[in-house]
């Protein structure tokens, strides 16, 4: 009875104490594709992902009811960082959903220009305010028409804010300058305020107009090797949350002194032998993880050896030579962009391909070889099928797109304008390389009996059977990698070899390797297909996950890498394609292939329909 009450007048005195408008609130998801697009078309950096903001400990004045209820110390506050832009992820200052909304709006354009204000010394080194009433001002010159919903913006926020008479000393200061700046910033033509007082965004009451500016970070050191855990069992996986957080790294020193006592010896009763436990970091979760971690204004992290098999990604150490695959020639030095210095580092990559050491031959299960009929007949019927060629004097249909092209012309017109379309049989020249990522993400479990690296392999060995039937010249390979120094390309078929037992038995072999370096495996996928003479040359990308590795390779600096890559493998007139069974694909691969140059499978199961699918729709 007293938990029942407890937790009553706790829900009781929060509502009551929440200066919030819950019925107006905007949530994050329902604006982030239009702040995606406000934010980088007003200059903001493309591999700049959105994310929802945690919360941290705020200042200003609070009310008693706040007070007792103990609310009031901690917002969600926009903030900017290297890589991400994380803003709340819902807003209900205002009891207008429309003013909500567009302050969502307002901090994608201020974020946007961020980084030119930052570069203005004046502003850089006079603090937050002068910072954001300088991006402020960026975001009107670019996007005048935000002018009146940021008026409308600044005069509902001063009106919520505290009255600088009704504080106390430096809070009293703090908030008179802040509230200054904020007028300021509806005078366009005014030069830039200086304020008299260098404010920090936790020393004055939530102001949710403007955006803590982070520094970028510096390159993360590289991480130890550790070894694989014993006993590969099936694992549950950890909590997975997507809010942002600050955090800093230390270093463990707890093991510095094991044996020394903090007591006398003599007072033992007993000696026992010494059994070192971390109870604090048992592999059991409690559940409590994620609320400790939204408790907290920035985490540390540290490495202590320790196995948290179902929260953390370890390291691997690589396997010995006597039961490594077998090198094809000699390795590859490849470039890799560094988007940071804006440079192509040469030779920064050391690619080897591998194949597979002879094994048993792969016995597809009756299911799989009925599927890779059904799908070879299907490669078969288009390939025999006439195709459509467009921009004829005369022919079957009109050409919409030629005609239009016709109408909006104000030149010269033909009298016999090419604005038909007709279908003829004519010989496909066409080269495939499908690239596959065998990444240590896909030793994961797709279903309750298979793996990813299973339903890969299946879609392989589909995609095999049915253009050997096709007579398209195809190429399949494998990637992994463990840092830049040792990417490993798995040789699974090659052009000049036929479809058979023994790339069969490379098939059936695939097993999961180590990391995801993307964009080396994306250069020298290019480069073999640069080399063939057909008039279309299709890319097919097979993937799980975003680029990462150990090194700085993870992030925007691997997003960078791969979105350069791809524009180069389009420059040399290959056609990129990618299709990923990852869940959150969509946060990136825009960024990487475009709007139209990948496709998301949502069940793994479906992998091997939709890769046929795929290639059908690519090569008509």
């Amino acid at each position: 009875m007293e938990e029942l009450v407890g937790a009553w007048w706790h829900r009781a005195v929060t509502r009551v104490a929440d200066r919030s408008h819950p019925e107006a609130a905007v949530e994050l998801p329902q604006v982030q594709r239009a702040i995606g697009m406000l934010f980088r078309g007003a200059g903001g950096a493309a591999a700049v992902r959105i994310a929802p903001a945690t919360e941290r400990r705020s200042g200003g004045p609070r009310g008693w009811l706040q007070r007792i209820a103990g609310t009031g110390e901690r917002a969600a506050l926009p903030r900017l960082e290297h890589e991400v832009l994380a803003l709340p992820p819902s807003i209900a200052v205002f009891p207008d959903t429309a003013l909500n909304r567009d302050l969502y709006l307002w901090l994608a354009a201020l974020s946007a220009g961020m980084d030119e204000a930052a570069a203005d010394p004046l502003a850089a080194g006079a603090g937050w305010i002068a910072l954001n009433l300088a991006a402020g001002r960026v975001a009107l010159q670019r996007f005048p028409g935000l002018r009146e919903r940021h008026a409308r913006l600044v005069s509902a926020h001063l009106a919520q804010r505290p009255h600088p008479q009704r504080l106390k000393g430096r809070a009293a200061e703090a908030e008179a300058a802040v509230q200054a700046a904020l007028r300021a910033s509806l005078q366009a033509g005014a030069d830039l305020p200086l304020p008299g007082v260098e404010v920090r965004p936790d020393e004055v009451a939530p102001l949710w107009l403007w955006v803590e500016h982070a520094p970028g970070a510096a390159p993360l050191p590289a991480r130890p090797d550790a070894p694989l855990p014993e006993g590969g069992e099936k694992r549950a996986p950890g909590v997975t949350d997507k809010k942002r957080r600050a955090a800093q790294r230390t270093t463990d020193d707890r093991d510095g002194n094991p044996f020394l006592l903090a007591f006398r010896a003599e007072a033992l009763l007993s000696w026992s032998e010494h059994v070192k436990v971390n109870r604090g970091d048992d592999d059991s979760d409690d559940g409590n993880a994620l609320d400790a971690a939204n408790d907290m204004d920035k985490l540390s992290i540290a490495p202590d050896g320790q196995t948290l098999a179902a929260r953390v990604k370890f390291d691997l150490d690589l396997p010995s030579a006597s039961a490594d695959d077998l090198p094809l020639g000699p390795g590859l030095k490849l470039p890799e962009w560094d988007y940071k210095a804006g440079v192509l580092r040469p030779g920064h990559c050391a690619v080897q391909t591998f194949v597979a050491r002879p094994g048993e031959a792969f016995v597809p299960p009756p299911a799989l070889k009925a599927t890779a009929r059904r799908v070879r007949r299907r490669l078969e019927l288009l390939r025999a099928a006439p195709r459509w060629q467009r921009g004829e004097v005369s022919g079957d249909e009109l050409d919409l797109d030629a005609w239009v092209r016709l109408q909006s012309d104000a030149g010269p017109r033909s009298e016999a304008p090419a604005v038909h379309a007709r279908r003829v049989k004519c010989e496909r020249s066409l080269a495939t390389l499908l690239l596959a990522d065998l990444s240590l993400s896909t030793d994961a479990y797709a279903t309750n009996d298979a793996r990813v690296i299973d339903v890969i392999r299946d879609a392989l060995f589909v995609f095999g059977e049915a253009l050997s039937a096709s007579g398209d010249a195809f190429e399949m390979l494998g990637f992994s990698s463990v840092r830049r120094q040792h990417v490993r390309m798995q040789h699974l078929k090659g052009f000049d070899e036929a479809w058979g037992a023994g790339p069969r038995a490379r098939v059936g072999a695939v097993k999961p390797g180590y990391y995801t370096r993307m964009g080396a495996a994306i250069r020298l996928a290019t480069s073999r297909l640069q080399r063939r003479g057909e008039r279309q040359r299709l890319l097919l990308l097979l993937t799980d996950g975003k680029p990462n590795d150990l090194d700085q390779y993870e992030g925007r600096y691997g997003l960078e890498d791969t979105r350069h890559a791809v524009q180069a493998a389009r420059a040399a007139g290959l056609v990129p394609f990618c299709v990923s069974i990852d869940d959150q694909g969509h946060d990136y691969l825009p960024l990487l292939f475009g709007s139209k140059g990948y496709a998301q499978v949502h069940r793994a199961t479906e992998l091997v329909g939709r890769l046929a699918q795929v290639y059908a729709t690519l090569t008509r």
